[in-house]
């Protein structure tokens, strides 16, 4: 406990959370949730499309939306560093943020999976996907759902920072 005290007592924690500038904790929720966007996006894009929405556009050219799709990762792995950092001894302490990163890992996982069953098919667009690739594009928007739900619910689950 002591570590995350003094974690969330540096000076840039502090900073983001008890300044009134819009660029210490508005900006970082916006940055994160902008992210968490561009993540979920493409993923829920490609997922849908694999489940049968959309069925006369191509999936093979949706690949390319995958450095998007990392870019919003990445800015949600900072700020979200970020936004832990400035109210670590709740935040690592509390049953529901490790909820999250379970959802998130299985996110990942699966999205590696998928993309290797799917986008390395030279078969890609010659008929229906497997039952197994629906599923697994399914467990998709399952894992996402339950990251961004397990993400709110931080506010209002365990310990809230500064009223513990």
């Amino acid at each position: 406990m002591e570590f995350l005290h003094w974690l969330e007592n540096t000076g840039f924690s502090i900073w983001v959370r008890e300044s009134p500038s819009i660029w210490a904790f508005p900006v970082i929720l916006l940055v994160h949730t902008i992210g968490m966007a561009l993540c979920v996006g493409v993923s829920a894009g490609i997922d849908l499309r694999i489940l049968g929405f959309a069925p006369s556009l191509k999936l093979a050219p949706f690949e390319r939306y995958f450095p998007i799709l990392w870019l919003g990762f990445t800015m949600n792995a900072v700020t979200g560093t970020i936004l832990v950092m400035q109210d670590a001894s709740a935040k690592l302490t509390n049953v529901d943020f490790y909820v999250k990163m379970v959802f998130i890992a299985l996110a990942l996982i699966n999205l590696k999976m998928l993309r290797t069953r799917v986008f390395r098919d030279p078969q890609i667009d010659r008929g229906p996907f497997p039952g197994s690739v629906k599923v697994l594009a399914a467990l998709s928007l399952f894992f996402w759902l339950g990251a961004i739900t397990a993400g709110r619910l931080l506010a209002y689950v365990g310990s809230i920072g500064g009223l513990s």
